[in-house]
């Protein structure tokens, strides 16, 4: 057979995304396998997968960074390219799902076919719908007791809010599981040890296969209109099927179609039609576009780095998508975030830890970049005679921090070095100096994230540091509005004196900081104006409750007055923090603290302990469901009562439920608690 290139329009950039455990790794490893990547199959359980390549992936099982490699495979004799990204199933991770799917044209969601849509799938999903990333499932685990393929079927539109396309049913359950009937081509796909084989429809699967069919091309019928007409004319072909399928999944809109696929990649069963789907139904990079205009090597550069890294050989890497032009060795290139020029060393293709020299990159890759010193996540790149913003990324707030403090000089450096390049690779991942003890306190999205980060602090820069109890990131916010403060700042010195004077008025809003300007007639000169914002924004670090960072704040600036020789920048800047503060104090500021969305799956004779532990830590339940013969618990628990709870919950069940949990929002601390931490 002869094989076509097809250029950018072959090209898949795909991402990997599921709850914790769902198999994820384990479906991206048979991949690799199937794919000729690999020539052995690597079992997250043996700490041998190889897009797991940190010490600390390897040793407890999990994904934590993402990974990215590259592979080929062929669909009706035509190559294809594939860019891979595996990403984190756990939530103190999303960062790296987050900045993965803005780069990413198309993704892979792993359900586990026992649970069906867990906490984190739903997390996600909605992470891949606010950049619009159009997604197939894969079904797994039908081999384990109790998977149902119908049933998560139902959850993915219920939970989800999405429109399934099942193409295939399980041949035979659980242990029994053999194969699959793909309702396309209906034909059955059926595995013996790592091959498989096509063959007809079992007969005892003949009328169900038919009924699902049929149901499968109603729906698309109802969502696509030329199938619609092609349906009319005819029973539609095999290409009109697989054409609309493409349409309706790589299709914008406020509908989300999805097609779903099955099988169970442990036992190497499903996985070759899972790689057909994702060639024939997700976007090239000429189908997603991506905000930069004409996707093609001949037009300006535009790319977005989305993830730096430190190699111990190499140093410094910046993962890029590059959506137009070619990203050259030796380029010169415009951070048009920063307005620098840059210059590109070395490009590599990556495949997890291992990189390959390349001397450039066109439209719709995704390589690693050497020689980029002062760009950071989420800026863009571009040509210097054609300057282009590309859209950034979503940074979430840290809620927890512990503070940590170096056993001795040497590592009080060490851990300076180690905290800068750590926080450069992770942006959810923040440090701050505690103004009443003098300790570095780091901050992050969850126990099992800090733990990371300080094992890797001791294991890659040799930190040898105590560190102290978790504690909550609180927020500050205020209550109500406030209007006509003033503040004079005015110092005389030997010199220049300085002088500003402002007027503001602040008022809750739902969340972060704005700032808006009303003067009129020059009473504060334009040139001022970004430093009253500037002092606004400082002093919105450090609440006047207990000097938690504030949120939910408007700053409107209505008046002020200057001094044509003793203004200054700094000066207004000062002013600004001082009437901020004052406003704030009168705004009946309160403290918040960040809530979890917890889901207890527990035996039917533990629930009433479940609920009753949950309501003692001042747990919201929002209700009650069953899965796989198991009850499902859901509560919104605040973050300062869940330390410990896995112990706890262990503990009151024997050891027989488990729990997810994830942030939600922020919520104001009672007054009784409030008082003792402030």
């Amino acid at each position: 057979m002869t094989t076509t290139f097809l250029g950018a329009a072959g090209v898949r950039n795909i991402g990997i995304m599921a709850h914790i455990d769902a198999g994820k790794t384990t479906t991206a490893e048979r991949i690799l396998f199937y794919t000729g990547v690999s020539h052995r199959i690597g079992e997250v359980h043996h700490g041998a997968a190889a897009l797991d390549f940190l010490k600390q992936e390897r040793e407890r099982g999990i994904t934590i960074g993402s990974a990215a490699t590259t592979f080929h495979w062929s669909v009706d004799g035509a190559d294809h390219t594939v860019n891979l990204i595996d990403t984190p199933g756990h939530v103190d991770f999303m960062i790296e799902v987050e900045r993965c799917l803005r780069v990413l044209d198309g993704a892979v969601t792993v359900f586990d076919g026992v649970a069906g849509v867990e906490p984190q799938s739903e997390t996600v999903w909605r992470q891949a719908d606010r950049y619009r990333v159009p997604r197939v499932c894969f079904v797994n685990k039908l081999d384990r007791a109790g998977a149902d393929l119908a049933r998560c079927t139902g959850m993915i539109a219920d939970r989800l809010g999405a429109v399934p396309l099942v193409l295939q049913l399980p041949i035979g359950a659980e242990a029994g599981f053999a194969g699959v009937v793909d309702l396309v081509g209906f034909r059955a796909h059926v595995w013996t040890d790592e091959a498989y084989e096509v063959t007809r429809v079992p007969d005892d699967l003949a009328d169900e296969a038919r009924a699902w069919r049929a149901r499968l091309v109603d729906t698309i019928a109802e969502h696509d209109d030329p199938f619609l007409e092609q349906c009319l004319e005819g029973e539609p072909t095999h290409e009109q099927i697989h054409a609309a399928i493409r349409r309706l999944t790589i299709r914008r809109d406020d509908v989300t179609v999805t097609p779903v696929l099955c099988g169970s990649a442990f036992k190497n069963k499903g996985v070759q039609p899972l790689l057909d789907a994702i060639v024939r139904y997700l976007p090239s990079p000429l189908d997603a576009g991506g905000g930069a205009g004409d996707v093609s090597d001949e037009a300006p550069l535009a790319a977005l780095v989305f993830k730096i890294t430190s190699d111990r050989h190499l140093g410094r890497l910046a993962y890029v998508r590059v959506y137009s032009g070619r990203l050259e060795s030796g380029a010169a290139v415009l951070n048009s975030v920063k307005g620098r020029r840059e210059r590109i060393g070395k490009v590599y293709r990556v495949h997890a830890a291992e990189r390959r020299e390349i001397g450039a990159a066109g439209a719709g890759d995704i390589v690693a970049v050497m020689g980029l010193k002062q760009t950071t996540t989420g800026e863009t790149l571009c040509a210097e005679a054609h300057p282009v913003v590309l859209e950034s990324m979503d940074v979430p707030e840290p809620v927890i921090e512990v503070a940590i403090e170096p056993r001795s000089s040497a590592d009080t450096d060490r851990l300076g070095a180690a905290v800068r390049r750590l926080a450069e690779e992770d942006p959810s991942f923040r440090v701050r100096a505690d103004a009443e003890t003098g300790q570095t306190v780091i901050g992050g999205m969850g126990e099992l994230h800090l733990e990371i980060l300080v094992d890797r602090m001791k294991e890659e820069f040799g930190v040898e540091a105590a560190v102290g109890r978790p504690r909550v990131a609180y927020r500050e916010t205020i209550r109500r509005p406030v209007a006509d403060v003033e503040y004079l700042h005015r110092k005389q010195t030997g010199g220049r004196g300085q002088y500003a004077k402002v007027k503001i008025s602040v008022e809750p809003i739902a969340d972060g900081y704005e700032f808006v300007n009303r003067v009129t007639g020059g009473r504060v000169p334009k040139e001022f104006v970004p430093s009253v914002d500037a002092g606004c924004q400082e002093a919105m670090g450090a609440g006047v409750l207990a000097g938690h960072e504030l949120t939910g704040v408007r700053v409107t600036l209505l008046d002020g007055d200057f001094h044509v020789t003793d203004s200054s920048e700094a000066a207004f800047r000062t002013a600004a923090a001082h009437a901020f503060a004052a406003a704030v104090r009168r705004a009946a500021p309160v403290l918040l603290e960040p809530v979890m969305s917890v889901e207890v799956t527990t035996p039917e004779e533990h629930m009433g302990a479940v609920i009753g532990d949950l309501n003692a830590r001042r747990g919201r339940v929002e209700g009650t469901g069953e899965r796989g013969g198991a009850r499902v618990v859901r509560a919104l628990v605040p973050l300062a009562e869940t330390f410990g709870y896995v112990g706890d919950l262990r503990g009151m069940t024997s050891g027989r439920a488990v729990f997810a949990m994830e942030f939600d929002s922020y919520a104001e601390v009672p007054a009784h608690i409030a008082a003792g931490l402030v």
